[in-house]
């Protein structure tokens, strides 16, 4: 996949709810972490923020003079917003750090990083919109996925995904952009997720060394994501 499939259409041809699905937990995990930290933003803007899901769910939930702002390049994707927007969630086209108004208590940055050419630089550029940045990385890389060099090559070409991280790279590549993280959780995506006897089998020894130990259970066994809430 081309890497402006966004612009093309391609990602959405691919993947026609643009994740859609995935906005119940993902919401979950940023109220949990504003919670856990005694935030309660009054702004809130979010970069890649594909049909607005995530940020209709926030406003669902959180205090009703909350504004929400997305931003995403992907015009299919906010062609796909509109049906959620409405006066105090907004979501447009383009590129939220070169938006004057696009000044923000709380960023979410929920699953972008691995879409980024430059990370490094698209994380000094969003820098100065918010106090608080809250993002969310899908942790591909593990021995497991290393071992399976095709559920790598999957993720490129179907999902866009230029890079890959574990936890340990996403705090290196905050803390060398001047980031601090003052919080961070593991989370479960959804894809990793399923139902039935099978499934739970399957999952059984992933669950049981989670319950052992986090950090060796992600970095042998993958299947988690991270949470972490960063100024």
């Amino acid at each position: 996949m081309p890497a402006n499939a966004f612009l093309t259409g391609e990602y959405l041809a691919q993947i026609p709810q643009w994740h859609a699905e995935d906005s119940t937990w993902k919401s979950d995990g940023v109220l949990t972490m504003l919670e856990k930290n005694g935030l309660s933003p009054r702004r809130v803007g979010e970069v890649g923020c594909g049909t607005g899901a995530v940020l209709s769910q926030l406003q669902r939930r959180m205090d009703p003079r909350c504004e929400f702002m997305g931003y995403d390049i992907a015009p299919a994707a906010i062609e796909l917003s509109r049906m959620r927007q409405n006066e105090r969630l907004r979501c447009r086209v383009g590129n939220a750090a070169e938006e004057a108004d696009a000044q923000f208590d709380v960023l979410l940055v929920l699953d972008v990083l691995e879409h980024q050419e430059n990370y490094f630089h698209f994380l000094r550029e969003i820098k100065p919109l918010a106090p608080y940045k809250l993002i969310h990385q899908v942790l591909d890389l593990s021995v497991q996925s290393v071992a399976r060099p095709h559920v790598l090559t999957q993720c490129r070409r179907k999902l866009s995904d230029l890079h890959f991280f574990t936890k340990e790279l996403v705090f290196e590549a905050l803390k060398g952009e001047g980031y601090e993280i003052v919080d961070w959780f593991y989370g479960s995506p959804r894809r990793h997720q399923g139902s039935g006897v099978v499934h739970t089998l399957k999952q059984l020894p992933r669950t049981l060394c989670f319950a052992l130990n986090q950090d060796l259970a992600v970095r042998f066994l993958g299947g988690h994501s991270l949470f972490v809430l960063a100024k």
